[in-house]
């Protein structure tokens, strides 16, 4: 893995840019002593460039996700969350999983007209259609784009099930849609929660909300009587896994009756990005963190085996997996068929 002298960019979670894997050329800095290290680098702007999208509706065959439709209706994420397994997906467009990924942005502005026509296709099964499975779909550009807005109007007047996943509090701008979704039946939400301190939040997923404002969006979803699944996702060890009580319980006293947990999974690119930020930001643990994390698979940085990505194997991953056990059957939480998963009584 890349180790070296790496310099974060206030508001970013990647600490290089690494050329993606597909260019032929690769290019990396370094310092060549003729002049001084920048201590402070200029802090990187947000652009965001028009995707036009052909179709709107991802399919997937999964066994280990609980849907087989999705949409994300941008490429990239401002919240620059440093284990992000959507990271490598910035090389298909020939950009950097690195600060690229939360800085250089896609929006697909005709998704709703695309997932209108998609959805009257002779044939259409309405099957639960998940927004934010690679990035957030309420990230900051949302409130300008207001993309996802777009798409659930036409999912709550087509009476199609959704489901949603983020981290932001922007959630509740659509509290109007979701409530009246979630009176049918036809909507769930799940609010990614990692850790509830703050200073360990502003590094690993810096422009993303705050823990406290996460769990009172929680509190806010409930109160509306819209399904909330807490994410405590993804469990890091030697980071942020000695919270995953806390954060259940958080949860809980917030409202939520449902909730889950992923083990973190280094694909690709992620590997290195998330070496450097550990020796960036936890010089100490860096060789700790790494040597967990391949216990949890196979002695391998990454193993995709479904199954086994989201939750690992070995005594770490058991010992994890019963924590949760033990907290969610504590909260009254009811354990599900999923061995990551609860589901309310």
């Amino acid at each position: 893995m890349a180790v070296g002298d790496f310099h974060p960019r206030k508001g970013r979670g990647a600490v290089s840019n690494a050329t993606g894997r597909y260019e032929r050329l690769h290019t990396e800095s370094f310092d060549d002593g003729w002049e001084p290290v920048d201590e402070d680098p200029v802090p990187l702007r947000t652009t965001v460039a028009v995707e036009t999208a052909k179709t709107i509706i991802t399919r997937n065959q999964s066994p280990d996700i609980p849907f087989d439709q999705s949409i994300n209706p941008y490429r990239g994420c401002e919240h620059g969350c440093i284990y992000c397994y959507a990271r490598p997906a910035h090389a298909y467009v020939g950009l950097s999983p690195g600060q690229d990924f939360e800085s250089r942005l896609f929006a697909k502005p005709n998704a709703a007209e695309l997932l209108r026509r998609e959805l009257a296709k002779p044939g259409y099964v309405p099957e639960t259609i998940m927004l934010g499975s690679n990035t957030d779909p309420y990230q900051p550009i949302e409130r300008d784009w207001r993309i996802t807005r777009q798409i659930l109007e036409v999912l709550d007047a087509c009476n199609h099930p959704v489901g949603i996943v983020t981290k932001s509090v922007n959630v509740v701008r659509d509290l109007d849609i979701l409530g009246s979704m979630a009176a049918r039946g036809l909507v769930t939400v799940g609010i990614s929660l990692t850790t509830l301190n703050p200073s360990l939040a502003c590094i690993m997923e810096p422009r993303a909300a705050t823990p406290l404002k996460r769990v009172e969006t929680i509190r806010k979803l409930c109160a509306k009587d819209i399904p909330v699944t807490l994410m405590a996702a993804p469990m890091i060890p030697h980071v942020n896994d000695m919270e995953l009580e806390a954060l259940m319980e958080a949860g809980a006293e917030a409202g939520i009756k449902h909730a889950a947990y992923i083990l973190l999974r280094l694909p690709l690119e992620v590997r290195d990005l998330f070496a450097q930020w550990l020796e960036t930001h936890f010089p100490n643990r860096r060789n700790r963190v790494l040597a967990r994390v391949r216990e949890t698979r196979g002695g391998r940085d990454y193993d995709p085996t479904f199954g086994q990505r989201m939750t690992g194997q070995g005594v770490y991953a058991d010992l994890l997996r019963k924590r949760f056990r033990v907290k969610g059957n504590a909260r009254l939480l009811q354990y599900g068929a999923g061995s990551n998963r609860f589901h309310g009584t």
